[in-house]
């Protein structure tokens, strides 16, 4: 991950880590890049604390069925201490469990957001320990299904994956000395542009990806054969290690749409403030980020230039996951610019101590299949796409329909999007199914640039009627009869395909009217957080975020989770998109038959 930051203990709220990573540097690759730039001055200055562990959550409650409860007994004052507090908030929390269960959901929400209201309007909450937990309790409460707003509900677009670095950075696995001794001589026959070097925590990875870890490594080399070819090409052409490539499969799987719980996003899990550093535009339509080969491009152009920083492969991984500025504070405190003196002496996050031993280990599995049971593992074929570029806003189901595709083979093409709909007043180059632009070209003809976020084509079905058709997508038989010059009830041959005239607002397409997931991301606090820059990082309004976390100002000092609803696609009507042939015209009513 990129650049995930750390952060201490708060005054009052305590704020667990989520880093980890470690590196150890052998020898340095041969005339890849210049030499190590690191400053290793004195090594009198002491190490940091280390961070406070979490505070484990108090488990939730549940009781019986009740009729609706609602918070009528409103104190008059304010509670006069933290314990009066605490019994306050815990009556309305009750109150809210006992109607979720009875399935009171409007009044249960009113509870929770009695007690969540109570949390937020007191003077105890930055004084005792005891309220934080209490914080995302309820918050958690407020975001169980049925009680989120009716317009955040999922509508079935892009879909985020759990970046597998997070799992496997928690545990720290027994070393196993029959794995240690066959690695050993797997190393020494490895070739590879990176230095490899088995250390105890090495083996201990390698134990972990043979046993309990092997799924997360299997389904990492399924998914590498789509883009082991574009992502070797890339690190090539930039002058850096081709075995980066495990860089990436450690992080996220292959997976595009990999998003950590720091909030680092892609396959190359770039936070949003670096991954703007280095071209990968983000906004409300796009995240860039999300786009395999601009985002390979980004990690390989970062890595050559912590490289030139530090000049040792092992530093540069371990700067990649917590920033140049740690690991360089580390070679400060130590006099050290070695990697595994860094992670002997324990002055790297634990998340960074544990990130290159996982590269490592998975560099060394992967290129020596057989030894470790990974030779009949088949790789998926490359992702390969036709590109058009556009300079209007479509709707992706419209686009399925177009070409007779699925649209999540769509969605599986174009990573980027943020939500169903192309970005307005911004080119962009939508990527399509191989062999099917001229398709795409003729049947997006006859539907209006200005209506391709709202229009639709439906494949006529056995016992279709104008009016069953107009029933399903909201609108009139007459108009589509008339955008399809059709005269009577059945004028259309089965199979057919007929253009639907939907009216703007009918269903939500584009502008503000944005939707989110039903079910929130947990993101954990970070030093030097605030609502804009998590908003930022995670491409949703500052204002759904106070919202979202009962906020009122842009601070998250004595927060140790925000919950996020990640956007997507707006609703509407989806229809079949595997039809399997192409259409005549007729005038605009598109015929199956001749094609």
């Amino acid at each position: 991950m990129v650049n995930r930051r750390t952060s201490p203990r708060f005054l009052a709220l305590p704020v667990a880590l989520l880093v980890t990573t470690a590196c150890q540097t052998a020898q340095r690759p041969a005339a890849l890049l210049p030499a190590s730039q690191a400053i290793a001055p004195n090594r009198s200055q002491s190490p940091a604390p280390a961070p406070a562990a979490q505070q484990s959550q108090p488990p939730q409650r549940t009781f019986e069925t009740a009729q609706p409860k609602t918070p009528e007994q409103r104190p008059s004052s304010k509670p006069s201490s933290a314990d009066d507090l605490l019994n306050e908030v815990d009556k309305a929390y009750q109150l809210g469990q006992e109607n979720y269960q009875a399935g009171h959901l409007d009044v249960a929400r009113q509870n929770f957001e009695r007690a969540l209201d109570l949390l937020g309007n007191t003077e105890y909450v930055l004084s005792d320990e005891r309220l934080q937990p209490e914080f995302d309790k309820v918050l958690a409460a407020l975001n169980s299904p049925g009680l989120q707003p009716t317009h955040e509900e999922d509508a079935g677009a892009q879909k985020a994956e759990p970046a597998p670095i997070d799992e496997v950075n928690e545990v720290t696995p027994p070393v196993d000395a029959n794995v240690k001794a066959k690695a050993e001589a797997d190393v020494r026959a490895t070739r590879s542009d990176l230095p490899l070097m088995l250390t105890d925590p090495v083996a201990g990875y390698i134990n972990y990806f043979s046993t309990r870890g092997k799924g997360t490594l299997e389904r990492a080399l399924t998914r590498a054969g789509r883009y082991r070819n574009m992502i070797q090409n890339v690190l090539k052409e930039q002058g850096v290690p081709q075995d980066l490539i495990y860089l990436a499969q450690a992080e996220s799987g292959f997976y595009p749409q990999a998003l950590s719980r720091a909030g680092a996003r892609g396959m190359w899990q770039f936070m949003s403030s670096r991954g703007r550093g280095y071209g990968l535009q983000r906004n409300y339509w796009i995240d860039e980020r999300l786009d395999p080969e601009k985002a390979t491009r980004a990690a390989a152009r970062h890595l050559r230039d912590l490289y030139t920083q530090f000049g040792d492969w092992y530093l540069a991984m371990a700067a990649y996951n917590s920033g140049p500025g740690t690991v360089q504070q580390a070679v400060r405190r130590t006099g050290y610019a070695d990697y595994w003196e860094l992670y002997n002496r324990s002055v790297l996050p634990k998340e960074t101590r544990n990130y290159v031993p996982i590269i490592l280990a998975m560099t060394i599995m992967t290129k020596n299949p057989a030894r470790y049971g990974l030779d009949e593992i088949v790789p998926e074929r490359p992702l390969l796409y036709d590109t058009l570029k556009l300079d209007y806003s479509v709707d992706l189901r419209l686009v399925a329909q177009c070409v007779d595709v699925p649209v999540s083979t769509l969605l599986e093409l174009n990573p980027t999007l943020l939500r169903y709909v192309t970005p307005k007043d911004q080119e962009f180059g939508l990527h399509l199914p191989p062999g099917t632009k001229t398709a795409y070209l003729s049947a997006i003809e006859p539907i209006p640039p200005e209506m391709r976020v709202w229009w639709r084509y439906h494949k006529v079905a056995p016992g279709d009627t104008l009016s069953s058709i107009a029933r399903a997508y909201r609108t009139s038989p007459k108009a589509i009869a008339q955008e399809n010059n059709l005269q009577t009830e059945t004028d259309f041959d089965a199979d057919s395909k007929l253009v639907i005239p939907i009216t703007p607002g009918k269903h939500a397409a584009i502008e503000d009217g944005a939707t989110y997931a039903r079910r929130a991301t947990r993101y954990k606090v970070r030093k030097g957080d605030t609502v804009e820059s998590v908003a930022d990082n995670f491409a949703v309004p500052p204002s759904m975020v106070r919202r979202w976390n009962h906020l009122k100002a842009d601070s998250l000092r004595g927060r140790r989770i925000v919950y996020i609803h990640l956007p997507v696609a707006p609703s509407g009507i989806e229809q079949p998109a595997e039809s399997s042939s192409k259409s005549r015209h007729k005038n605009k009513l598109v015929s199956q038959k001749a094609r």
